[in-house]
């Protein structure tokens, strides 16, 4: 209907066409969400007729071909493949799809790389989310990226009469892809000789061509921590410097009076050549193509003497973008990316004039400070959503580390360019090393400052929009001088306000039990208002990594703060007593006599390897719930469970379920 609407309005009278400009505004719009529903839709792997998963069973082998080379994980190798074929009932059936594939550091990887087929005989297990709440949907995440199961494979299995896979004769590579993951390959050969020092390397492959798989974890955290993480994630910076270089590099292009209109389009076409070649080295991330797409519009505008509008670029890079893949709308990337641009174009220059100064050094320092601060207007709000935490000291670390890197970068460039020399390039590569380490040293010691970090945030879709609302509305009443914009503002400051005490409210009244899906963890928090009361392994604690990733967001969420002690809460042995419920956690083996009068119980935990028999139990306690945490072995549950399902017991169990509440009121 909106597609008929719109094509019939071009067919009626200018005049009447402009008194029903409104209907027409609002058909076209009805019609980009109808395409975009429906090219996301289409988009949707599960969706293809021909995907894996709508005939694979537990008795079917796959053929798959890799789609990179195996990148080395702590305890695994891990390599992304496509499905090709679908061996089911002695019969091939060709499939679409990709997996995650892990291999155990024992099995020989020798012959294995990009384009190498492999038969599967192994079950694939469907990726699942932890569940653990405020967590991160890694489900979704895989699935926007058409990744929807893993397997963990091993070179070779004693106990089994074979091997979990097997490599096929021949490669399936397509020349293009080969190329681009050569070059990588010997972009990262060249830093790996010349730069010196594993945090300095890592850095260095993330900053040249976006290669992450060698950052250090607690460095990446510093750099999050203080506001600079855009400096290791490829973006319009970087493309906007590889613009730079290209548009100097190929200047003498314009001199040359021979055939000018060839050369006039030669020029352009290096230019989009170098800046395409370089995204897709650096992995094709949303936000590299973005400033691919609008750095293509400028040269293009250039090329026919005209000037774009950089608002038509942005729109015009998006929707090309979405086109291609409308699930990058998700992608914090890509959210930010383009909000720190929108930023600041609209709010770099009036920022700018602020200060009038004349000495040329300051003028310069005061120009970075405001595009700092310009790309935090409108990026704060996604920030706070995605990350829940502000880095107080942003200007004092962009200072130094935006000019640092761009620095490092065109460094970088220059020794791969000299590379076949080698006293110049270990040369350069010392000086890199250096400066690299001189960057990483004060995002570090800006990190210990006190109060450099402000965490724990949390705001909803809602409330982050309405602070979008508020920056837009005193955007446009200051530049503006429309009193408009000031209503507006403080309208959506208003509505931001009234949510967040509403969810302060209900965070002052809860009252819940967490049991979380930590692998091979006991983990539990008691919630009581805005404190929690943490029970399980106390080397949990200390992990940072398993606290930060399967617990603190749960806390954030629920905006809690630890306590030392609950008034309301006993323990005696293996029996807690909050609120009213009694809750039995058993965790090594244990006999119980049995009772007359069985002792009430809302609640059994379970934990570790115990040995532990329900129909005995039964006759101790009346259980009314069992919950099998993180730590419980997969085959012991299963009997367990049979047991549970005689006595009619309901169970959950963490591993399979993912966290488990329960309310305590």
């Amino acid at each position: 209907m909106s597609a008929l609407i719109t094509v019939t309005f071009f067919f009626i009278p200018y005049f009447e066409r402009y008194k029903l400009s409104a209907v027409s505004g609002m058909a076209v719009t009805v019609l980009f969400i109808a395409l975009g529903g429906s090219l996301s839709w289409y988009k949707n792997i599960q969706h293809d007729q021909v995907w894996f998963g709508k005939t694979y069973d537990n008795e079917s082998s796959i053929v798959v071909t890799l789609l990179e080379d195996p990148v080395e994980k702590t305890k695994s190798y891990k390599a992304n493949a496509s499905v090709d074929l679908l061996i089911k009932n002695d019969s091939c059936i060709k499939t679409k799809g990709t997996i995650i594939l892990y291999f155990n550091k024992d099995s020989s990887l020798s012959n294995i790389g990009y384009g190498t087929r492999l038969v599967i005989t192994k079950t694939l297990q469907e990726i699942k989310n932890s569940g653990n709440p405020g967590g991160f949907d890694y489900k979704r995440y895989s699935l926007f990226q058409g990744v929807t199961h893993q397997v963990f494979l091993r070179g070779s299995v004693p106990s089994r009469k074979q091997n979990e896979f097997e490599i096929l004769s021949g490669t399936n590579k397509t020349l293009f892809r080969q190329f681009i993951n050569d070059s990588r390959s010997i972009v990262l050969s060249i830093l790996r000789n010349n730069i010196r020092g594993e945090k300095e390397l890592g850095l260095a492959e993330a900053l040249l061509i976006g290669y992450k798989d060698d950052l250090d974890k607690t460095l990446v955290q510093s750099y999050s921590n203080t506001g600079v993480v855009h400096v290791i994630a490829i973006s319009g910076l970087h493309l906007g410097l590889i613009y730079w270089l290209l548009i100097w590099f190929f200047k003498p292009l314009q001199k040359m009076k021979s055939n000018p209109i060839a050369i006039g389009w030669l020029r352009p076409i290096f230019i989009l050549t170098g800046l395409w070649l370089f995204s897709l080295l650096a992995g094709a991330q949303p936000s590299v193509l973005r400033s691919a797409f609008m750095f293509t519009c400028i040269v293009l505008g250039d090329s026919f003497s005209r000037k774009s509008s950089i608002y038509n670029s942005l729109a015009l890079s998006a929707l090309l973008l979405l086109c291609i893949n409308p699930y990058w709308l998700w992608d914090v990337g890509f959210q930010l990316s383009y909000a720190a641009v929108l930023s600041i174009v609209i709010f770099m220059q009036p920022i700018y004039h602020w200060f009038y100064l004349k000495n040329k050094t300051l003028d310069f320092i005061w120009k970075l400070n405001a595009v700092t601060i310009a790309a935090q207007i409108l990026t704060v709000p996604i920030g706070i959503y995605h990350f829940h935490q502000f880095p107080n000291y942003f200007l004092l670390t962009n200072f130094l580390a935006v000019p640092l890197s761009s620095l490092i970068l065109l460094g970088e460039i220059l020794l791969c360019a000299v590379s076949f020399i080698p006293v110049i390039a270990t040369f350069i590569g010392k000086i890199l090393s250096w400066l690299i380490w001189v960057m990483n040293s004060y995002i570090e010691r800006i990190e210990m400052l006190p109060f450099s970090l402000w965490g724990g945030l949390q705001i909803s879709i809602l409330q982050s929009i309405l602070l979008l609302g508020v920056a837009a509305g005193l955007g446009f009443w200051l530049m503006e001088k429309s009193k408009r914009g000031l209503k507006y503002a403080l309208a959506a400051l208003f509505g931001f306000i009234v949510l967040r005490t509403v969810s302060f409210m209900r965070a002052n009244n809860q009252q819940q039990l967490i049991i979380y899906n930590v692998p091979r963890k006991t983990a539990i928090d008691l919630i009581d208002g805005r404190k929690y009361l943490f029970v399980g392994d106390p080397d949990l604690q200390a992990d940072d990594f398993i606290r930060n990733f399967h617990i603190n967001p749960s806390r954030v969420l629920h905006r809690i703060e630890p306590a030392i002690s609950f008034d309301n809460y006993r323990q005696q042995e293996n029996l807690i007593s909050h609120n009213g419920k009694k809750i039995l956690s058993i965790n090594e083996t244990k006999y119980f006599s049995p009772l007359e009068e069985k002792i009430p119980v809302d609640l059994l935990i379970v934990s570790g390897n115990p040995k532990l028999y329900f129909t005995k139990l039964a006759k101790t306690f009346a259980v009314k719930q069992v919950v099998f945490d993180g730590s419980c072995p997969a085959w012991k549950i299963d009997y367990w469970k049979k047991d549970c399902d005689s006595l009619q017991i309901p169970v959950h169990d963490v591993s399979e379920k993912g966290a488990f509440v329960m309310s305590l009121r």
